[in-house]
């Protein structure tokens, strides 16, 4: 397979998981995690159920395209060995790629096994979420370097710029951090809709406010912490120009329009398509500071 044809699988594949993770996130908005039952892989007990509900459907169209998702994923792994030799940095990415997208199964299959769905608002739910957003991102990070590798480019190398390379992997760090409270905020809005703003604020600081409500007010404090490094970081390596410069302003105007949506979300009480678009500008700037960071620690040209 061509370089060109291997990058073309490659955004393909990227692209179908950053719908397979929209569509996740429906489940969760609208209680459909539990839709199938507790039971996993099939659903109510059937490989292909009767659909007689709105959260039976929503549930197992997760299932499909995430099982599509998961054979991508494998596909990919298959062509990078097979039209890379040994070595090649793109088997490399395609293998942390297969490693991640067989963890978000088995994290999403332990979300129904242990029935951490629908109204359950345990902390152990809350822990779930945040490891399943996490590993969601690691797994972006994977298919972003596929995308990268698959084009020619190199596996980042921190010798190149020790510095840099600690700055961009504390910021990764940072903006999975609050991804990670995004996801506990995020359920908190689904499990304890509010009525208006005065009545969310009355939740959150009430005497006997749900844990899941102490941790959602975690969110935006992370959230703008990481979009004034990023904007602050990609501005300057946007300034400096060269490798990984287009990559670091997609990442700075990606920051900056998060923070308003983000803004925006809370006063509009977090309504479905907000969240799905706040979640979806996350993990664009997410794979463009995986984007800027990868381009900038490429080794010199032989």
């Amino acid at each position: 397979m061509s370089n060109r044809r291997l990058t073309a699988l490659a955004w393909a594949v990227l692209g179908w998981n950053l719908l397979v993770i929209l569509w996740g996130a429906v489940v969760r908005a609208t209680g459909s995690g539990a839709g199938c039952g507790s039971h996993w892989p099939l659903c109510d007990g059937q490989l292909i159920p009767a659909a007689d509900s709105a959260a039976q459907a929503i549930e197992y169209a997760h299932r499909v395209t995430s099982g599509i998702a998961l054979l991508a994923v494998l596909a990919l792994a298959f062509a990078a060995f097979r039209a890379r030799p040994g070595g090649d940095p793109m088997r490399q990415a395609a293998g942390w790629a297969t490693l991640f997208i067989l963890l978000e199964a088995l994290l999403g299959a332990g979300l129904v096994l242990f029935e951490l769905v629908a109204d359950n608002a345990s902390l152990a739910r809350a822990w779930a979420m945040a490891a399943h957003l996490v590993n969601t991102f690691l797994l972006l990070a994977a298919l972003t370097l596929c995308v990268h590798t698959a084009a020619g480019g190199a596996w980042p190398r921190s010798a190149r710029s020790p510095r840099f390379a600690r700055g961009w992997l504390a910021t990764l760090g940072l903006l999975a951090l609050a991804g990670a409270s995004g996801a506990v905020a995020a359920l908190g809005d689904t499990l304890f809709p509010a009525r208006d703003l005065a009545h969310a604020l009355e939740q959150e600081f009430g005497a006997g406010a749900h844990l899941l409500l102490r941790l959602r007010l975690a969110h935006p404090v992370l959230a703008a912490a990481a979009a004034g490094v990023v904007l602050l970081a990609g501005w300057r390596l946007a300034l400096d120009g060269g490798r990984g410069a287009p990559a670091a302003r997609a990442a700075a105007a990606l920051a900056l329009l998060q923070v308003v949506v983000g803004v925006v979300n809370v006063a509009l009480l977090a309504p479905i398509a907000l969240q799905l678009l706040h979640l979806l500008l996350a993990d664009l700037l997410w794979i463009a500071v995986v984007f800027a960071g990868a381009a900038r620690l490429q080794p010199p040209p032989a």
